[in-house]
């Protein structure tokens, strides 16, 4: 009987649960996920990686049809015998919300009529984005604007082959185009056809424009003109061309713009101004490298813009003129009571606009100062003392050294993260004696920042005047992360060979 009651539960399991009963779990290889339904293995999908996924795909039929059903973004390399096969894929994934679709510009991509047929297949695209098709025409954008998918409000192009003609139809035939990315379209540039709406009663309800790479600002004067309404970012990066007049050309109205980002463009006081007086809503704005911005153009966007949050600013001029220092800073301080983040690169400060900008910027939460030899050990104190809202702050290519690190240690009761890089004269003990005081804050400093100690103490034994002394100093380099233990191995093998040398050689 014993035997028996073996042979017939050889094949289960029982289990006692916490209220006393028991389950049977069959021991045979059943597909345990058919109790569960569609939407939570769905779920289980979501959460893997793309080639778990793919591989969970290929178990069975089932996995395959939820797999298909729950993918919303899609990836695909779209050489140009991608083609022929583009149909069978997207009818497969027909749920796809976001598609991109890359080539290498070495390479042939996929043509016009591929591009013409997505529609057919994702009518709930909401965001696609096309990389390296250099094949795809004005044509074939025509032709995908007019069989656009209706909920389709975000698109962004990157070194493909369509001009101002595709451009122009697609923003005249998909009116819920909320964002627009265009970069290093080349026959863009090498025409002079102006970005327009071609029916006057389409209305562009365009809330983010990104332009990178492109070499002809003036044929964006009438997009920008169009959408001045609706448009709340504006990223301009790398693109030649008279940027002051494209925004001067906004100057008379009042626009919802609440970002602005340019990033290595002619730009000036003019353009500032421009800004000042069409975007009262501004709250964010980023000035890396514009090459004629001054004191005089920020104090513009200071008094005019007080909801601003954000200022990033990396002040460069042409042939040494003059650029944004002390005087627009404190400006800033002076009116701007809202901010909460700036970043100043190589932007000269002082102790007066500190202060100013301590007592009145009291919500400022994350400050980030590099590539300046104004601040040193004495603003560290009185950042320490001032700032009792800052929660990250970054220091990076200034003269700081212990005296500045430990005042951080004392001060900004708020304090969480501090981030030092290419800062000379830190010591290994005066970090271990910070993260001993602040034990709660993420301390990041890289390599370079920290003093040897070996050629700590040879710069002390040098103060007696010793020639190795003058040696030693110039070993105090800036040095990356990566290459500190190298360079740190090279300068003591180097030391030690000097000291050889000094030995061998008679007074």
């Amino acid at each position: 009987m014993g035997q028996g009651s073996s042979s017939s539960c050889s094949n289960e399991i029982c289990k006692q649960t916490a209220d006393s009963h028991s389950i049977v779990i069959s021991k045979k290889h059943d597909d345990l996920t058919l109790s569960l339904p569609d939407e939570c293995l769905a779920t289980v999908f979501g959460n893997l990686g793309s080639h778990d996924r793919n591989s969970c795909s290929l178990v069975c039929k089932r996995w395959m049809v939820v797999d298909s059903k729950s993918r919303y973004r899609l990836v695909l390399l779209a050489p140009c015998e991608m083609s022929p096969s583009l149909p069978a894929l997207l009818s497969r994934f027909s749920s796809v919300s976001v598609l991109s679709l890359k080539c290498s510009r070495k390479l042939l991509s996929i043509d016009d009529h591929a591009l013409s047929r997505i529609p057919i297949f994702l009518a709930s695209l909401k965001k696609l984005k096309l990389k390296g098709c250099i094949d795809i025409s004005d044509d074939g954008l025509q032709a995908f604007s007019l069989h656009r998918p209706p909920f389709l409000s975000k698109l962004s192009f990157a070194s493909c082959g369509f001009g101002a003609r595709g451009l122009n139809s697609l923003l005249t035939n998909c009116p819920s185009l909320q964002h627009l990315t265009l970069k290093r379209l080349r026959k863009l540039d090498a025409h002079n056809d102006a970005i327009v709406i071609g029916n006057k009663n389409s209305k562009v309800k365009l809330e983010r424009l990104c332009l990178k790479d492109l070499h002809n600002a003036r044929i964006f004067i009438p997009l920008l003109s169009v959408s001045v309404t609706t448009l709340k970012t504006l990223i301009v990066c790398r693109s030649s061309g008279n940027w002051d007049k494209v925004l001067q050309s906004l100057q008379a109205r009042i626009t919802s713009i609440s970002e602005i980002q340019m990033e290595n463009v002619q730009m000036g006081d003019a353009g500032l101004i421009a800004i000042s007086s069409s975007c009262p809503y501004l709250q964010v704005l980023q000035l890396s490298r514009t090459t004629d911005c001054t004191d005089d153009g920020l104090s513009a966007v200071a008094n005019s813009c007080k909801n601003l949050r954000k200022l990033h600013i990396d002040a460069w001029s042409r042939f040494g003129g003059r650029t944004i220092g002390d005087e627009g800073l404190l400006t800033i301080a002076n009116h701007c009571f809202r901010l909460q983040e700036l970043v100043l690169m190589g932007v000269p400060l002082s102790i007066s606009s500190l202060t100013v900008l301590a007592s009145n910027c009291r919500g400022l939460e994350r400050l980030a100062i590099c590539n300046t030899d104004s601040v040193g050990d004495l603003e560290m104190a009185l950042i320490a003392e001032k700032f009792s809202a800052l929660k990250k702050l970054c220091i990076k290519n200034c003269p700081i050294s212990e005296p500045g690190i430990e005042a951080i240690g004392s001060g900004c009761p708020n304090l969480v993260k501090l981030k030092v890089k290419r800062c000379r004269g830190i010591s290994q003990e005066s970090i271990k004696k910070l993260k001993m005081q602040r034990s709660w804050v993420v301390v990041s400093i890289d390599t370079g920042s920290l003093m040897f100690p070996r050629l700590a103490e040879e710069e002390e034994q040098g103060n007696n005047g010793s020639i190795i002394a003058s040696s030693t100093r110039t070993t105090h380099v800036f040095c990356s992360s990566k290459g500190a233990l190298f360079l740190r191995s090279r300068f003591e093998n180097a030391l030690q060979l000097g000291r050889g040398y000094l030995r061998r050689t008679p007074n």
